[in-house]
C-alpha cells in the first residue's frame, strides 16, 4: 500500500516482481502459514504462483488502473510494442496493447509452472487449497487468450468448466509426482 501511494508506474519486469513481493506473495506465505507448511522451498514456490496471479489480475484491470492514475504492465513492454498510455483506455484493445497483455500472460503462465512442484509437496486441504488458485489463474490466462488479449473491451473472467478442469489436472499432476 505504500508502495502505490508513491510509484503510480512499473518501469521494469523486474520491478513488478518486486512489486509481487510486496502486495501478493504474503498473501501465500499467509496461506501455507495458517496450513503450518511453510518451509524457504515452499515460501518461494508460493511466490511463483503468487506474483503469477499478481500480474494476471493487473492485466484483467488495464483499464481501471489506468483510469486510477496506475499502470502496472511494465513501461519497457509499453515501449518495446509501441504502446501509448491512451491505448490501455480504449475498446477495443490495440494490436499493440494486446501484445503487451500477451507477453504478460506467457510470463504469468511460466510463473505458475514455476510454482506448480509446490503442490506436490502439500497434503490434504492445502493442497485442494492452493491447486484452486492456481488453476484460477491457469483458467483467467486461457479466458484472456480466448479474447485474444483484449482486456478493454470486457471483464473477463474464467469459465468455471476450465477452472475445475485445471484445478482436477493440477492435483492428478501433484498426485503423480508425490
Amino acid at each position: 500500500n505504500r508502495l502505490d501511494q508513491r510509484v503510480s508506474r512499473t518501469r521494469t519486469w523486474d520491478a513488478l516482481l518486486a512489486y509481487c513481493a510486496l502486495s501478493a506473495n504474503p498473501v501465500g506465505r499467509l496461506v501455507l502459514g495458517v496450513f503450518d507448511a511453510s518451509t524457504p522451498q515452499r515460501d518461494a514456490l508460493s511466490d511463483s504462483i503468487c506474483s503469477a496471479l499478481q500480474v494476471i489480475e493487473h492485466c484483467q484491470d488495464v483499464a481501471e488502473d489506468c483510469a486510477r492514475g496506475r499502470i502496472y504492465l511494465p513501461h519497457e513492454d509499453l515501449e518495446r510494442f509501441g504502446c501509448s498510455e491512451a491505448e490501455l483506455t480504449k475498446a477495443p484493445a490495440s494490436p499493440a496493447l494486446r501484445g503487451v497483455v500477451a507477453l504478460q500472460i506467457e510470463r504469468a503462465r511460466m510463473l505458475l509452472a514455476q510454482g506448480e512442484p509446490l503442490l506436490a509437496e502439500l497434503r490434504g486441504l492445502a493442497r485442494i487449497a492452493v491447486a484452486g488458485f492456481a488453476a484460477g489463474g491457469h483458467a483467467t490466462c486461457d479466458a484472456i487468450a480466448r479474447a485474444d488479449f483484449d482486456v478493454t473491451s470486457s471483464t473477463l473472467r474464467a469459465r468455471r468448466w476450465n477452472l475445475v478442469a485445471w484445478w482436477a489436472r493440477l492435483l492428478g499432476r501433484a498426485w503423480r509426482a508425490a
